[in-house]
């Protein structure tokens, strides 16, 4: 069992849309409840976002003839700390 299985707004991989609102995932829906599963253990929702983004930058890549995708906004801002 994998931190996605339990998400109704899980990414439609390779093209990384949400199955639900077909949104570019993570979509708003997704990012409010990953923050809340990971709200003691934000470096694990780092951790896992950015092994995701990977996934999804080789996927994204393939896909757009080998054209890189940059995917640190939608994967990784939202989800660090704010500053204190």
């Amino acid at each position: 069992m994998t931190p996605l299985d339990g998400l109704a707004h899980r990414p439609l991989r390779p093209i990384w849309l949400c199955r639900l609102d077909a949104n570019p995932w993570p979509c708003g829906e997704a990012k409010l409840v990953l923050l809340a599963a990971f709200a003691d253990d934000r470096p694990g929702l780092l951790a896992l976002l950015s092994t995701l983004q990977r996934e999804a930058e080789d996927h994204l890549t393939q896909l757009d003839s080998g054209r890189s995708n940059n995917l640190t906004d939608r994967f990784l801002s939202w989800a660090r700390p704010p500053d204190r």
